[in-house]
């Protein structure tokens, strides 16, 4: 099975033992990795589609097979007990949606406060790949000054396919298209 190399500047979590045993875990359901990271020690990844709870399990599994320590996004009412040390082990940040300052200043935040962060978000924020994107990970990556990378979960090829890092213009409505174009073609796992 291909790994990717690590950047140095990409933060890192497990060791030897952990990846080997992500990377048979991985390499038994199937599933490969296509594609490099940018050598950028933040960024804003988007992963899509996300169509079912089975992305969680390969993208964990992947996350150990590599050896990233990714972060993601989750609504801080999944970090309670008995399920909050077990998802800020995996890399969770909690969240609370309804927050007055909105969700993005919180992710922002952060980012500025890690030397590095690999922050893993579903751009539609659902297991639905029908529903319209949501602006808040190029929300956060503009504020945060941090480059978008997009990660494709291709359900029909069991394939993780790293994409390179794109750099945000600062106006969302022409970049989405362009966004979106890395996805084409791409099938979740449940289409």
């Amino acid at each position: 099975m291909r790994v990717p190399v690590l950047p140095d500047c990409l933060p890192s979590r497990g060791n030897r033992f952990s990846r080997v045993v992500g990377r048979m875990l991985f390499d038994a359901m199937g599933w490969r990795i296509e594609g490099d990271f940018p050598p950028e020690p933040k960024m804003v990844v988007i992963v899509a589609p996300h169509t079912s709870n089975w992305d969680f399990i390969v993208g964990i599994l992947a996350v150990f097979a590599i050896g990233i320590r990714a972060r993601f996004i989750a609504k801080h009412t999944l970090f309670k007990p008995p399920l909050g040390a077990l998802m800020r082990w995996f890399g969770g940040i909690p969240v609370n949606r309804e927050a007055p300052q909105g969700m993005v200043p919180q992710a922002v935040e952060a980012i500025e406060r890690a030397q590095s962060v690999f922050l893993a978000i579903t751009p539609a924020g659902t297991r639905s790949s029908t529903r319209p994107w949501k602006s808040g990970f190029y929300r956060i990556a503009v504020a945060a000054r941090v480059p978008i990378m997009p990660i494709a979960f291709d359900g029909e090829h069991k394939t993780i396919r790293l994409m390179p890092a794109f750099e945000p213009g600062g106006d969302y409505e022409a970049d989405l298209p362009r966004l979106r174009a890395f996805f084409e073609g791409v099938r979740g796992i449940k289409p």
